[in-house]
């Protein structure tokens, strides 16, 4: 999935229960998370549920790796990494990933601590690609 089939898909949904469907979807989509990777270096401390996330680079491309014990988080993080797609480094750190976010209308619908955990995660992601760049 790219990005313009996830804004399409969400707008395509007409009420918050939908969406929260799709989103819990998407979260049971991403890969199984390595029980090896559930260590406090990759844990994002300031989200409310248990999330952790693992970014590795291959030719300069970002892969990324996550998991999250609560479904809508879960969801979040795929939504994260579908916008994150194929991007390389540099294009991941510099992507207005906010504006996006906004096409798909989910802050109105989040709580704040849903919302602050989620710019958690987009920080943590970005400050994991920034050590695999020289200097930024």
């Amino acid at each position: 999935m790219n990005q313009e089939q996830l804004i399409h898909n969400f707008n395509n949904c007409f009420s918050w229960e939908e969406k929260y469907l799709y989103l819990i979807e998407l979260g049971q989509r991403l890969p199984l998370f390595p029980n090896k990777y559930k260590i406090p270096k990759y844990l994002i401390s300031d989200c409310q549920s248990q999330v952790w996330i693992v970014l590795t680079s291959h030719n300069n491309k970002a892969n990324l790796q996550g998991h999250s014990d609560a479904l809508i988080v879960k969801g979040l993080i795929a939504v994260v990494f579908i916008l994150y797609k194929d991007l390389s480094l540099l294009e991941l750190i510099n992507l207005n990933i906010y504006s996006l976010l906004n096409n798909l209308n989910l802050n109105k619908y989040l709580t704040v601590s849903r919302n602050y955990g989620l710019r958690a995660i987009i920080q943590n992601i970005r400050n994991q690609a920034k050590q695999y760049l020289p200097i930024i």
